[in-house]
């Protein structure tokens, strides 16, 4: 169990990076092209609210105007729920390790909405792109994920990840 929170902490204070260089553009468009980077951040927010926070009754008072307070608010709140014993059994934990690739994920969106390069954490990209294509029936069957993108042979684990999950490893917002 520990690993899997110590893997979230890590895809968070990625996350949590990606936010700081967003400030002030909120509203840029993101690979997901329903969202904005807040849409991306929000998205976010929401999983953790809808599968971690209120499951341990963790009930974060979070700021409307300030999305990295939301943000930096939503991470106490969650890492100190987890942090009571027995609060993670079995499914809560599955739950958390598909939560900390959708968080890697995200940052490359935000960051990529924002006009920054971010090299993820290259063993959770392994480790989404591993859970990625052991699932690959379920998430093209759900309307959760845009259809895999094919992605180049020896392409890096992190594209081969982004590919996986429908994004364009090149997006960028001026294309």
């Amino acid at each position: 169990m520990a690993d899997v929170i110590a893997d979230h902490r890590n895809a968070c204070d990625g996350f949590t990076a990606a936010v700081r260089s967003a400030a002030g553009r909120w509203d840029a468009p993101s690979p997901c092209p329903e969202w904005d980077a807040r849409g991306v951040l929000e998205h976010v927010i929401g999983f953790h609210d809808v599968l971690v926070l209120r499951p341990l009754d963790a009930k974060p008072q979070r700021p409307n105007d300030d999305p990295a307070a939301r943000w930096a608010v939503t991470v106490d709140a969650m890492f100190g729920a987890m942090s009571h014993p027995g609060a993670l059994d079995s499914q809560r934990e599955s739950l958390l390790a598909v939560l900390t690739t959708d968080v890697v994920v995200h940052t490359w969106d935000l960051c990529r909405a924002v006009g920054v390069d971010v090299a993820l954490d290259a063993r959770l990209c392994e480790i989404g792109l591993a859970r990625a294509l052991s699932n690959q029936t379920m998430f093209e069957e759900s309307d959760m994920f845009g259809p895999a993108l094919a992605v180049p042979e020896d392409a890096s684990v992190q594209d081969r990840l982004l590919g996986a999950f429908g994004r364009d490893p090149a997006w960028s917002p001026n294309r």
